[in-house]
């Protein structure tokens, strides 16, 4: 019997990582789908008529035991894959897919199902039993369950397919991020670089005995490099070669795969009665349509591109004096934005390191979390962890109650991918009047310390490290009976609220001073920078909106229409980058073949959210701002209406309920100095 499918005896039943065994995995999966199959077999065959205890809130907490072995797995195959995870993750994905739609596509458990939701006027639920019964009943008419039994074997076939083909696209990513490397022999090619990234890249030669530097596409070593090298050539080829993932024609080649996610997505929603995948992805979203989206992207293109072609003809301006560029390429617009930076605000990433030790933000995070919310963070040892480097602590509330195990995974290594993100290894749901409590992970890819430095973080990754923890609140906080409508588990356009609007306190003097201080000299982050700090971040704010809209208009343009036409990846997005296009194009470049978000995370047709959220989070704060940035009421409020509810209403309600009104546009214009 597998360890994996028992209750952990373990502290707070934890995951106990290290007596896990790769070959673990594929048994317990196995024999995770049989006892969920055996609980949905149970649910059909009982005799009682359907109520909504015996078939909605069975179904809810059905799968329990598969869930926990699916997210453990998932997470370590993000966090720490190798070799023989990715063989098991290609076996097992097809085996869930099947699995889920057998559920989905039973017809005997859709008719109880739809039998307790023809009654639901007179069953007098609640608000989370609301939800749920619409949610479990939408679970299944739209994923096929009224359809006839061969369009129902279609859609299993798709969805095998397509989850093999995104596990597919995110193994090529890694791979082909994993295999460019630059080389440096010469110290003069070395100019401008700041001295932490030098010695990191020294140390990675080191590790692989050889002479030199050596620096790679992994974003800690990527984005100093493409900010701060003076030599061009080589920033040149480092951005060449990230913008290349997928798009060079080799075994790690994602064209024919991105096609074929598209066309199937685009089949799928066809076979479902909807127009394309967009439409299928948004009735369920905030948005409600495609059409509302691009509305709403256009209009704030509208706001913003008059700004960004005004801050792109001052960048351009500024290169030709400074370096007699003529033409501005894409390998010269993090040099040149960083330098005039710092000109106009005497600001430079490496003036502000020295103030952001990892462990004293990461204490300021927690700080912050207390004033708001009354929890407190005690780090523990003997909880098990995947990794040596992994952090393990105990949140607890005011009454000294567990709220949550919360693990901190912070520095990049090989199976791991880039970027940031939150999970969880386990739910928050209540069960015979026992409150689950959840464990919450963030994963980040920050600077290493090295011999002489602690890690010292630039402040995007401040706010970075501020994001993933407010993703991580809103998991942790969460208190709802269900585990399908608890945590993040929301509308995809509301998910980033929690996130966006912690990154506010990064920008605010009160807060900084819980943990801004010089690791040498123990000195507080000087106050005349933190106003530049404040200045700054809306420097460039028209690019970067432009930016941001751009990758969702290329979301739209696979997801919203038939893709059958577009055979060639590269024609098809310098069409859809033509409203939003700064930079001229480079031929060796695609976005798409190296575009995880949309092609192997959950943000197909929902790239959008990152902005819509955006005039949420600005509104929310404005509130926080008119009553205090600590105000207890306010954050009570937002606990109370927005973190703890997860998913049990609609958000728009929860919304309401913490502001008193709608958002309003107008606080992001603002906040942007786009208005």
């Amino acid at each position: 019997m597998s360890i994996l499918t028992h209750h952990f005896n373990t502290k707070y039943n934890t995951a106990p990582f290290s007596k896990i065994k790769n070959e673990d995995f594929l048994p317990a999966f196995q024999k995770g789908i049989e006892l969920a199959k055996a609980e949905i077999d149970a649910i059909v065959r009982n005799p009682l008529k359907p109520t909504f205890e015996n078939t909605i809130e069975a179904l809810a907490f059905s799968g329990d035991v598969l869930d926990r072995i699916s997210s453990i797995f998932f997470n370590l195959n993000s966090a720490e894959t190798n070799d023989e995870i990715q063989k098991i993750a290609q076996e097992v994905s097809p085996l869930l897919s099947e699995f889920g739609n057998d559920v989905r596509l039973n017809p005997d458990l859709f008719a109880r199902v739809k039998t307790v939701y023809d009654q639901r006027e007179k069953l007098n639920l609640n608000p989370e039993q609301t939800t749920l019964l619409d949610k479990k009943h939408k679970s299944f008419s739209r994923n096929g369950a009224n359809l006839p039994e061969d369009k129902k074997n279609q859609l299993r076939e798709i969805d095998k397919e397509l989850s093999k083909l995104s596990l597919q696209f995110g193994e090529n990513v890694l791979a082909e991020t994993q295999a460019y490397q630059l080389h440096i022999t010469n110290e003069s090619d070395l100019a401008g670089l700041p001295e932490g990234t030098i010695e990191a890249a020294r140390s990675l030669a080191k590790s692989q005995e050889k002479e030199g530097w050596i620096f790679t596409l992994d974003y800690p070593s990527y984005v100093p490099f493409v900010t701060y090298a003076d030599n061009r050539e080589l920033r040149k080829k480092m951005a060449i070669a990230f913008g290349a993932k997928g798009f060079q024609n080799n075994e790690f080649d994602n064209q024919e795969i991105v096609l074929k996610i598209a066309k199937l997505r685009f089949d799928r929603a066809q076979v479902l009665g909807y127009a394309t995948h967009a439409h299928f992805v948004l009735e369920e979203r905030m948005a409600e349509s495609p059409e509302k989206v691009k509305t709403f992207s256009n209009d704030l293109l509208e706001k913003a591109k008059p700004a960004a072609l005004k801050e792109f003809a001052q960048l351009t301006a500024f290169a030709k004096e400074l370096h007699g560029i003529e033409q501005l390429e894409k390998w010269d617009g993090a040099y040149y934005s960083e330098k005039l930076k710092q000109q106009l605000f005497n600001l430079d990433d490496e003036i502000l390191k020295p103030y952001f030790q990892l462990e004293k933000v990461l204490d300021g995070a927690f700080a912050v979390a207390q004033k708001l919310f009354g929890i407190t963070f005690e780090e523990i040892f003997d909880v098990d962890k995947y990794h040596e480097e992994v952090k393990t602590y105990a949140v607890k509330d005011e009454e000294d109650q567990l709220v949550a195990v919360f693990y901190a995974d912070f520095f990049p290594r090989k199976g791991k991918r880039n970027g940031a993100w939150m999970t969880s290894f386990k739910s928050q749901y209540i069960k015979k009047g026992i409150n689950e409590r959840p464990h919450i992970s963030i994963v980040c890819n920050f600077t290493k310390p090295t011999e002489t430095k602690p890690s010292l973080l630039t402040f995007n990754e401040v706010t970075t490290l501020f994001h993933e923890f407010g993703h991580a609140l809103h998991g942790m906080l969460a208190n709802t009976t269900y585990p399908s409508l608890s945590g993040t588990s929301v509308y995809w356009d509301f998910v980033e609220l929690p996130s966006q609007i912690l990154e506010n306190w990064c920008y605010e003097p009160e807060a900084l001073a819980l943990f801004a201080y010089h690791y040498e000299t123990g000195e507080m982050i000087p106050m005349e920078l933190v106003h530049k700090i404040k200045e700054s971040a809306s420097f460039q704010e028209g690019i970067a909106t432009m930016r941001q809209l751009s990758f969702g208009l290329l979301d739209m343009g696979w997801h919203a229409q038939d893709p059958s036409n577009i055979k060639d990846i590269k024609a098809f997005e310098t069409e859809q980058f033509a409203a939003t296009q700064l930079y001229p194009e480079v031929k060796e470049n695609a976005m798409s073949t190296s575009f995880s978000h949309i092609f192997q995370g959950g943000y197909s047709s929902g790239y959008y959210s990152y902005k819509w959220a955006e005039v949420l989070d600005a509104d929310a704060f404005e509130y926080f701002q008119e009553c205090g940035i600590f105000n207890k009421e306010v954050a009570t409020k937002f606990k109370e209406n927005v973190l703890s509810k997860g998913g049990t209403e609609h958000p728009m309600i929860l919304y309401k309920r913490f502001r008193g009104q709608e958002p309003k546009p107008e606080a992001l214009l603002r906040r942007a100095g786009l208005l």
